[in-house]
Parts: C-alpha cells; structure tokens; sequence
C-alpha cells in the first residue's frame, strides 16, 4: 500500500474516497500545489503558477460534473517574493476562477521558505459522477491524447525550454464533455497521477479488475498532470459518447474491459 493509501484509510468518514466529498448537492474538495513538488519557480512565471493551481483544483470539480462556486485559499509565500510578484500570483488565481464564475471568498495567508497553495473548493452538482459504479463488462476509456506532460517535465528536468502552451503550464478541463456525457457514464475521475496509477484507484475502490484492450506504452500510462477524462461505462454506450467526442473534436480511446481479477497496472507513488 502506498502512502497516500496507508493515509486516507486511517480516516473514518464514509465520505472519502472520490475527488470531492458530496453532500446534498454540494460537493467540497482541496488541492494543493506547492513549490519544488509541483513546480519550480525556474519553470514558471508568477502568472503561470497561480493560473495552474487554480486550473488543477477547480479539474477535481469539473470531473465530478460539479459547478464551482465558492474558493478559499491558503497561500504562503517567502519573504524575498516581491509585492509586484505577489500581485501577480494573486491576479491570476482570481482571474481564473472569474473564468469558471467562481470566487475567492477567503482563506489565510502565511510566511515560508517556498510557495505553497492550497484550495479548498465549493461546487454544487445534482448528479455527480463518482469513483464507484463499475460492473463486470464495462468498459474504461480516456479522452484527448496523452503524453505530453511527463515529456515536457523530463525536458524541464534536463534545463531544457518547453512551449508556452504546453499542458503542464495549461491543463485543459473536459467540462464540457462531461456535462454532455455525464448521462452515459458510470464512474470517472480526472487523470492528475497518470493513467495508470488512476485505473488502480478506480479498480481498487470498486474492487475489480481489468481485461487490457490496447497496448498502453509507459510514456503514455505515466504521464501525471494531464487532467483529461478517465471514465467507466457500459458498452452499450459506447457509441453515444463516441458521438459526443466527434462532436467536441476529441479523442476518446477505450483500453480495457471491467473484469473480477486482480490485475493493477505497475506505477510510482507521485505524493511521496
């Protein structure tokens, strides 16, 4: 069991267990991005950085077929970070929730030796897509096309430049494919730890495994910090979400069928 795991299982609340906590309609959540785990400093500007956390916090809501409506945010910066810079950051965090018409209403601010944010999301959804849902027989899928992040980090890695318009500096959110899908789907998730260490959270707290329909290479598999669309369904669905995805001009690739085994796929703790 990995440490993330050993951790959330010594909680006891019910309640746990999918991206976001959903009671009565409204769905609460909390991410954290901080420096020299999630980004460098060297890697990325001020803007990009408040920009990123906003985007990947609000992603656990839009994969939940939420609506955000309300942040708080803690952020704790270090003294030698300017006010011009520190204006930066924050511009571009409340620009970007104003994007998703969803407003910073408070939180807290703190000194320390790097920058750390963390959001705590409120959202309302009359119909959730969650984590447990699949049956024997169902099919998993995810949207868009992966790979591109854990290239582009590997080249950070190696001091080398990336495109400004790269997924690790801007994820993009499937809202819009999940409103129209949400209909035929079971269960899904963003894909935030990679394709394959996400499956194992699926296939875990729905206790199945899988039957693998295409080959799904490494680079492909252990791409963390997509935030496309991982999702379950029926297969009698298929076509209708097929028919959404043309529509959109999105991928959408099946790679495995819901089966009672124990197969996980092999991947790397990203928290610890």
């Amino acid at each position: 069991m990995n440490k993330e795991d050993y951790i959330i299982k010594h909680f006891a609340s019910k309640l746990i267990g999918d991206d976001a906590a959903c009671i009565d309609g409204i769905c609460y959540s909390c991410d954290s991005f901080y420096e020299d785990v999630h980004f460098k400093r060297a890697w990325m500007s001020m803007a990009q950085i408040g920009r990123k956390a906003m985007l990947v916090n609000i992603s656990d809501a839009i994969a939940m077929n939420a609506k955000p409506l309300y942040a708080l945010l803690s952020l704790a910066v270090p003294r030698e970070v300017s006010d011009e810079e520190i204006k930066e950051l924050i511009s571009a965090l409340e620009s970007t929730a104003k994007e998703f018409d969803c407003e910073i209403i408070g939180g807290d601010t703190i000194s320390n030796q790097k920058i750390s944010i963390t959001i705590t999301l409120i959202s309302k959804s009359d119909n959730p897509l969650l984590r447990k849902g699949l049956k024997e027989g169902d099919m998993l899928a995810f949207t868009g096309i992966l790979g591109e992040s854990k290239r582009d980090l590997e080249q950070l890695l190696l001091g080398k430049a990336i495109d400004k318009s790269s997924r690790f500096y801007e994820p993009i959110l499937r809202g819009e494919f999940i409103q129209r899908a949400r209909e035929y789907l079971s269960v899904g998730m963003d894909i935030s730890d990679g394709l394959f260490c996400d499956t194992n959270k699926l296939l875990t707290v729905n206790d199945m495994g899988l039957e693998l329909l295409v080959e799904i290479k490494d680079e492909i598999g252990l791409s963390g910090e997509e935030y496309e669309m991982l999702v379950g369904f029926n297969e009698k669905q298929l076509p209708f979400i097929q028919e959404i995805c043309r529509g959109l001009k999105l991928g959408f690739t099946p790679f495995a069928r819901i089966r009672h085994n124990s197969f996980r796929f092999l991947c790397k703790e990203h928290h610890f």
